[in-house]
């Protein structure tokens, strides 16, 4: 397994968490406002879970959600990777993407994103990618579609007692753009 690898962008470095990284998180998936998709901010206990959860898919996968980073500042704006996610036709690789408020309306959701759907199609060899996003968050549905993804499904999931309606979006990969 590759620890802290660092996926390079023109503004950002992507890394694997660390448990240094819990603070930063907090204030990230603590904010309501971040979190409206979730429906609520996460408590001290859910970011650990959440944090650990990460680092238990870089050892079973080799990704995950991954700490993006400003490269002028080393500052954790936000998350962004790939994992692996349940819809009604099987698991599949997700590309998702959550960044602190600040960082909203800066480009960097979607640079983080192609560089990892770049790694998804060149290091992984997914054929395809996803994003599963509610259809009331209009900002990463724009993200996706930058990515060249496409509506493809979508499904109800049941979180926190309520029912929330997701697309599934898609972009199929073409190897020869990546490696």
């Amino acid at each position: 397994m590759e620890i802290n690898r660092i996926i390079a962008t023109d503004r950002l470095y992507i890394r694997d968490l660390t448990e240094n990284d819990f603070d930063a998180l907090c204030t990230i998936l603590q904010d309501p406002e971040v979190m409206y998709a979730y429906e609520h901010a996460f408590s001290d206990e859910e970011v650990h879970d959440w944090l650990e959860r990460q680092l238990k898919r870089y050892e079973e996968y080799d990704f995950g959600l991954w700490a993006v980073t400003l490269k002028q500042t080393g500052e954790l704006i936000g998350q962004c990777g790939i994992t692996m996610q349940e819809i009604p036709s099987g698991t599949v690789p997700e590309i998702g993407y959550l960044l602190a408020k600040r960082y909203w309306h800066c480009g960097y959701a979607t640079e983080a994103a192609k560089a990892c759907k770049r790694f998804a199609f060149a290091h992984k060899r997914f054929p395809e990618v996803y994003s599963i996003i509610r259809e009331n968050n209009f900002p990463s549905r724009a993200v996706a579609e930058r990515l060249g993804m496409t509506v493809c499904g979508s499904f109800v999931k049941h979180y926190y007692n309520m029912d929330m309606p997701h697309l599934i979006y898609s972009v199929k990969g073409k190897l020869h753009e990546y490696v």
